[in-house]
């Protein structure tokens, strides 16, 4: 797997990181894909008995799928086309005639052409001029002398589709829209496949078409005769039915994909940075899902985050039990000595929080707002029916809210990433491409923080390199059965798990009070010798060694290289014995909104508020400033020099302060800024 490589083998890779080794087996893939193709091309010609070794050689020899597509063009399999029921009537002759424009009497030659079911000169002339459109739009010199003229000169235009207007009133940016293709950036691509896609817009993409005629013209049209005529007639229809939309939908699917990719790499750092966020550990937490009529939701979790108490209180209107809230809370927070609440950032949040902060409690107690994205898809889940299947799905809510606090990443692995709500369009980009890079960043994540073995979900063991759904299972049913694992090497009498699993999985694995100290570390069990050796020479035990820093300081680390050990992976262990186990992520800071701004009807312009970072696209980043509706920052305003990627300047979840530059209340927008505050 890509974590483990990048971890446990930088000696055979140079160092390459997780990111460097994923773009690698991506190009693989795309290679393996591209000789499966070529296979099946060079199959397809041979049964047509038309494949030349010069031609073999072509295609063998090419990994540009686009030249590959062209050369196999001429003997793709079509359907029935002009062309097709020119050759029937036998005109490819005559084509071939008016092809090479030598001929000074055309219309004496045409003669023996007319018969059967071609009637007359000009039908003649027609199915000839058909064959040769053919011909054109089959010639790979014509097809990227149009290919040029599109990555050059082709402009993107939008038009509304007539009656649409209110209906499409969102995209009333790109009613009458023109730009050149290779400026338009991946979020306004995506937007106008979106409102094509929804009949709002018709989208089209085209070049200078007339520089185009006359570079395929001069390629073609040998002379001024009436034979070269007709051959100019014939590269105009090709341009206009046959190149042109092919060349146009190539064009469409390249930019798509390169919005997708766009697109995708931002809702993947987006997701990176949310898994990552700061957890409060293992504390008693007061989870409250917030809500008018029908109550707050609260429920008591332990430092494991099981749930040990729910109940609905209901301090807000209608029902305003504001003095009797308060009292169940306090009397919550005392009997489950609880350390922190966690309070969902949807409908009633700011009152909840307010409501919450005033009350008064026997210990200290820290409130913190939680994202509650996707809180309501996990309590709707499988995967929350199977954890509490007596409780409905308000009390589930409640419970991944206070989860999510003490640790994001083991409680967001459980909802499908689409829906977290940190993307740009993830519904309009390939489902594939998206599923499969999320799914990389999860793994990526769990991996880089690693999982205490004895308390991870199924879910969160089944990101682990090396284990999937079946050995994550079994893991978790060998737990139940036997106990606490108390060391890694117990991992192997787990059913299914063979040498190359625990291989792959054990440096992600922790066990916290193991016997052996180093299984709640990224040391590898493979490199444990070696530690024992470094322990031995300094006549110390592996606990003294991870424990004084001065007896590290006495190693030589060239005593300890072999041929299989080089140096990457000595300063990985030493590095490791310096903080064993030590979670990668930040520590957590409490967060507090204006206390005068409740709803967008508050915000004054030039009002400086804290704020914080709920999402970042190409185009800016969404800061959630204590109101329903969140600001955006654009790209522009977020720095005081110019910015080509928000996410080199912002990240998910930070504590930003902004300034409210204006205020649309009839479209419920607020533009912020971050410059000079």
């Amino acid at each position: 797997t890509i974590p483990f490589i990048s971890r446990y083998r930088k000696e055979v890779t140079g160092g390459l990181d997780e990111v460097q080794i994923g773009a690698i087996k991506d190009q693989l893939d795309k290679l393996t894909e591209l000789s499966k193709r070529k296979e099946t091309i060079l199959a397809t010609i041979e049964e047509q008995e038309k494949l030349t070794p010069e031609l073999r050689k072509r295609i063998e020899e090419s990994w540009d799928s686009t030249e590959i597509e062209d050369l196999y063009l001429p003997y793709k399999p079509k359907r029935v086309t002009k062309a097709e029921i020119a050759r029937r009537k036998g005109l490819e002759p005559l084509a071939k005639i008016v092809m090479m424009q030598n001929e000074n009497n055309l219309s004496a030659r045409i003669k023996s052409f007319i018969k059967g079911e071609v009637k007359n000169a000009e039908e003649a002339l027609q199915g000839a001029r058909d064959i040769i459109a053919e011909w054109i739009n089959e010639n790979e010199s014509a097809r990227n002398t149009v290919r040029n003229s599109f990555a050059h000169t082709a402009m993107i235009t939008s038009k509304v589709i007539k009656g649409k207007e209110e209906e499409g009133a969102k995209y009333r940016d790109y009613f009458d829209f023109s730009e050149p293709l290779n400026r338009a950036s991946s979020h306004r691509l995506l937007a106008l496949r979106r409102g094509e896609a929804e009949g709002i817009l018709r989208v089209s993409i085209s070049p200078d078409a007339e520089s185009c005629l006359d570079r395929l013209n001069r390629r073609f049209v040998k002379g001024r005769g009436e034979v070269s005529e007709q051959v100019a007639t014939a590269v105009d229809d090709s341009f206009k039915r046959l190149l042109k939309p092919s060349i146009e939908t190539e064009f469409s699917n390249q930019s798509k994909a390169k919005a997708d990719e766009e697109a995708i790499r931002v809702f993947a750092e987006n997701l990176r940075q949310l898994l990552l966020a700061p957890p409060l550990g293992q504390k008693r937490v007061l989870g409250v899902d917030p809500g008018y009529r029908t109550g707050c939701k609260l429920v008591c979790l332990d430092a494991q985050g099981n749930l040990l108490h729910n109940e609905a209180i209901f301090p807000h209107p209608p029902q305003n039990e504001k003095g009797k809230a308060a009292a169940k809370v306090a009397q919550l927070v005392a009997t489950y000595a609880i350390d922190a609440i966690a309070i969902g950032n949807g409908t009633a949040s700011r009152e909840t929080e307010q409501f919450i902060t005033n009350i008064r409690y026997d210990r200290k107690v820290q409130v913190f707002v939680v994202s509650e994205n996707g809180a309501s898809i996990y309590s709707a889940s499988k995967i929350a029916r199977e954890e509490f299947p007596e409780y409905d799905v308000t009390v589930r809510g409640a419970v991944s809210i206070g989860r999510r606090l003490m640790d994001p990443l083991a409680e967001l692995v459980k909802i499908d990433p689409k829906s977290i709500g940190v993307g740009q369009y993830q519904h309009d980009v390939e489902q594939n491409a998206l599923k499969k890079s999320l799914d990389q960043t999860v793994e990526s994540c769990v991996n880089l923080v690693g999982v205490n073995v004895n308390t991870a979900s199924k879910h969160l063991l089944t990101y682990i390199s090396g284990l999937g759904p079946t050995l994550a299972q079994n893991i978790v049913n060998y737990r139940a059965e036997h106990g606490p694992f108390t060391s890694r090497k117990e991992l192997m009498k787990v059913p299914r798990m063979g040498e190359k699993a625990f291989e792959q999985s054990a440096g992600f694995l922790r066990i916290p009070d193991g016997k052996n100290p180093l299984d709640n570390s990224a040391v590898h069990p493979e490199s444990y010798p070696i530690v024992e050796r470094m322990a031995k020479d300094l006549k110390c035990s592996v606990a003294d060694l991870i424990t004084d820093k001065a007896l590290k300081k006495k190693l030589k680390l060239t005593d300890y290289l072999t041929d299989k050990v080089g140096m990457p992976t000595l300063l990985d262990i030493m590095e490791e014995l310096d903080k064993p186990g030590r979670d990668p992520r930040q520590t957590i800071q409490v967060f507090a909104f204006d206390p005068t701004v409740k709803t967008i009807e508050d915000l004054k312009e030039g009002q400086v508020l804290p704020g914080i970072v709920t999402n970042i696209t190409n185009f800016g980043c969404f800061v959630d400033v204590g109101i329903k509706e969140n600001g955006l920052v654009h790209i522009s305003e977020l720095a005081d020099r110019f910015v080509s990627d928000p996410t080199q300047v912002v990240s998910i979840h930070q504590h930003v302060k902004v300034k409210v530059l204006s205020v649309d209340l009839s479209r419920k927008r607020v533009q912020l800024s971050m410059k000079g505050i």
